[in-house]
């Protein structure tokens, strides 16, 4: 297994995609620490027999925390704290997201002292760039620098972990992708979108009501408004 990546993935529900996305970081050789953010007691137990059979990591965040999902906040600090600790870089990768036999290798390959993150990039499963980099259908060769990543499937270098300390990301955002990455560049770290290092992506598979926001965009936009979800 390979020991420079502590490898995490945040998991709601949805355990069919969340389960092949686990097999594929394990068959890629990397272990992995799969964050349980307050799913059903049906997918806990799921991801349990997982552990115990692929010999994976699993935090349940409900039986350490008392906060409603999402904790991104508080797995992130908590991952970037053991990076710290054993001087590994930190990789997210999302739970609808389906990662190559090499992705994550490719990754590494990619740091440097000057790089924040590294980032691949999403396709459907018809190969076609897809949500959140639709705008990578222009670009054609790697190692272009972006101010705005997602976190489908993203490392974050170790020197900057060390650069920016996530206790101070605002405790009233949902997610930090957005804010992390444009930290980064402002730290004065690249930000590295690698085009041809591809990995399937089914967007939103944890938390389906999102979904609207291609469907239904005013319903959406209605529900982030007065139920106050989705806070960037």
């Amino acid at each position: 297994m390979k020991s420079n990546l502590y490898v995490i993935m945040p998991v709601k529900d949805s355990i069919e995609t969340a389960e092949q996305a686990i097999r594929a970081i394990v068959s890629s050789g990397h272990t992995l620490t799969v964050f349980d953010d307050n799913s059903t007691a049906e997918t806990a137990a799921l991801l349990d027999q997982l552990a115990s059979e692929l010999k994976i990591g699993v935090v349940h965040v409900g039986q350490l925390i008392d906060h409603p999902s999402p904790n991104y906040r508080w797995v992130l600090i908590t991952a970037q704290r053991e990076c710290l600790e054993t001087n590994r870089h930190l990789v997210v990768v999302e739970s609808d997201v389906i990662v190559r036999p090499v992705t994550l290798d490719r990754l590494a390959a990619a740091v440097e002292p000057k790089v924040g993150m590294v980032a691949a990039v999403t396709h459907d499963a018809e190969g076609q760039v897809n949500f959140p980099y639709e705008y990578a259908k222009r670009i054609h060769a790697d190692g272009v620098c972006m101010k705005r990543f997602s976190f489908c499937c993203t490392l974050l270098t170790n020197t900057f972990l060390r650069a920016y300390d996530f206790e101070q990301l605002n405790p009233e955002k949902n997610w930090y992708d957005v804010h992390i990455s444009h930290m980064s560049v402002k730290l004065g770290f690249d930000n590295i979108l690698q085009v041809t290092n591809s990995v399937l992506h089914k967007p939103h598979s944890s938390r389906p009501w999102k979904q609207l926001k291609y469907t239904n965009p005013l319903l959406y936009y209605w529900r982030k408004l007065t139920q106050h979800k989705d806070k960037i």
